[in-house]
This record gives C-alpha cells, structure tokens and sequence, in this order.
C-alpha cells in the first residue's frame, strides 16, 4: 500500500487511489491531514482529465481510421467489378 503522498511518480493506476492512505493528524486531533488530502484529489482530477483527453483523442483517431477503411474498401470494391 502506499503512504502519505509517496508515489512512483507515473501515470495514476487504479490500485493506487484504492490502495492510497493518508496520515492521520497530529495528537489530539481526529481524521486524516486535509492538505494531503486535497493534493491526492487534485492529482486524481489531473489525472482522469488527461484519460478524458486521451480517450477523445484516441475516438476521433478511431473514426478517421474507420472512413479511411470504409474508402479503401469501397475503391477496391468498385475495381474488383470491372
């Protein structure tokens, strides 16, 4: 499991917001450190921001690819009936 804030300093994978634990607060307080809290989300954030532009990235590339093929496909249907 990890600690505090350490990471291995890549890509945020699944097992780590799963697996994260924050520090508790010093004596006489209850609950967890809010400022370490905030910068665990706000990489979390980050980091499923890039994924969304990733994924629409890689959806628009998807549909290019496939207009190319349905081309390439058509053009060599129309030459294989002559």
């Amino acid at each position: 499991m990890t600690r505090g804030t350490h990471h291995d300093g890549g890509r945020l994978h699944p097992r780590h917001v799963r697996d994260h634990q924050f520090a508790t607060v010093g004596f006489g307080r209850r609950g967890f450190d809010p400022r370490e809290v905030r910068r665990f989300l706000h990489r979390v954030a980050l980091e499923l921001t890039a994924l969304h532009h990733d994924l629409a990235l890689l959806s628009e590339e998807n549909v290019r690819v496939k207009r190319a093929l349905r081309a390439r496909q058509s053009a060599w249907s129309e030459r294989r009936q002559w």
